[in-house]
């Protein structure tokens, strides 16, 4: 798969998913042929920032840049900031998210605005932030991470199941805006990853978890990365508003 010469930027890559995606794309940049300068945006931890600067092999150009995701004004200067410095941007992956997971009944107005804007409208600022400029060179690859949920609910997670949702609908509505321009729009449906979050599990958890996955375990945040990288190989130049489940066979 070739990324030549391209550039990317990558929301919330200083943890799981975002990370193991900031990492492949560079990691593509050391490879002789395949370059990709990367440019990822994270809005706390300021450590893992430097963490992964300092794990991305000299060759590679690599920007961090803080700032909060659901602003529109702080998504549009970091955007141009970015494009100052990588020289362009044809690469975006929107990844940046958050839960606050609750029974409905239980849960306030904040946590269900808190996920909303973090996890949908932040696709919203940076693909609209990006736009312009794919739109004008006539090429552009938009990858944004939803969320198996988002494909059959959850319960307990009836903002993130929404918001998910809402990012596998803005995508296939944008990719229609803007195919004829060389521009294609896709999503990545995670299932079951070893994040964080699935981290703090106990056994007996993980064990229910994993019942109704064919494959009898959970992925890692590299085997979201790697259909990532394919998304914005020319690989998949024909491939636009579709949502590809990385699950293990969840929802097949």
């Amino acid at each position: 798969m070739e990324i030549k010469n391209k550039r990317a930027i990558v929301t919330g890559g200083t943890r799981g998913i975002g990370r193991a995606i900031v990492k492949e794309l560079a990691a593509r940049s050391c490879c002789g042929v395949l370059f990709s300068d990367v440019a990822f945006v994270y809005n706390s931890c300021d450590e893992c920032a430097e963490e992964i600067m300092a794990e991305i092999p000299d060759p590679t150009k690599i920007f961090a840049f803080k700032a909060d995701a659901t602003s529109f004004e702080q998504a549009q200067a970091t955007v141009n900031a970015a494009i100052e410095k990588l020289g362009g941007v044809d690469i975006l992956v929107n990844n940046a998210g958050i839960t606050r997971d609750n029974l409905l009944l239980r849960m306030t107005e904040k946590d269900f605005d808190d996920v909303i804007n973090a996890n949908l409208k932040s696709v919203f600022n940076y693909t609209k932030a990006v736009l312009k400029t794919m739109i004008n060179q006539r090429y552009g690859r938009i990858i944004n991470i939803a969320s198996v949920v988002g494909l059959i609910g959850n319960p307990g997670q009836a903002n993130y199941v929404a918001s998910k949702a809402g990012v596998i609908g803005f995508t296939k509505s944008v990719a229609r805006e803007v195919a004829s321009r060389g521009i294609t729009v896709n999503a990545i449906a995670p299932g079951f990853i070893e994040t964080d979050m699935t981290k703090k599990l106990n056994e007996e958890q993980r064990k229910k978890l994993l019942q109704n996955v064919p494959m009898q375990r959970m992925g890692t945040p590299e085997d979201v990365a790697k259909v990532v990288a394919f998304l914005c190989s020319k690989d998949a130049d024909y491939i636009t508003g579709q949502v590809i489940a990385v699950d293990g066979g969840l929802t097949m």
